[in-house]
């Protein structure tokens, strides 16, 4: 069982910055992936970016050239720069971890991120 820890977010104006954090705890053992969703009010949950074990990185088309993700594999975290914030990227952010051996997931509680203009 990987248990999650998530820090960060809040309230920020269009066009800045903000910086998520989680921290993953329990049994971790092989390859895994760390990353980030989303979800608006009235939305289904998506894919923000994720980053494997290796440091392979996926983005989604919306965030690309604005977000960056990073992980440090030994201490099991990762972490999310959002640059150039827009209202679009209003939404509760999870963390979530996959085990690469059987696909089973684990989720942080959520944070929220608001962009007011």
């Amino acid at each position: 069982q990987v248990q999650l820890v998530e820090s960060g977010g809040g309230l920020v104006q269009v066009g800045g910055s903000l910086r998520l954090s989680c921290e993953a705890s329990g049994t971790i053992v092989g390859r895994n992936v760390m990353g980030w969703y989303r979800q608006a009010p009235g939305k289904q949950r998506e894919l923000v970016a994720d980053i494997t074990s290796g440091g392979k990185t996926i983005y989604a088309d919306s965030v690309k050239g604005r977000f960056t993700i990073s992980r440090d594999s030994a201490k099991n975290a990762v972490s999310l720069q959002m640059n150039g914030l827009k209202p679009d990227d209003t939404a509760v952010y999870y963390c979530r971890f996959c085990n690469s051996a059987d696909y089973t997931d684990s989720w942080g509680q959520g944070t929220q991120v608001t962009v007011s203009s």
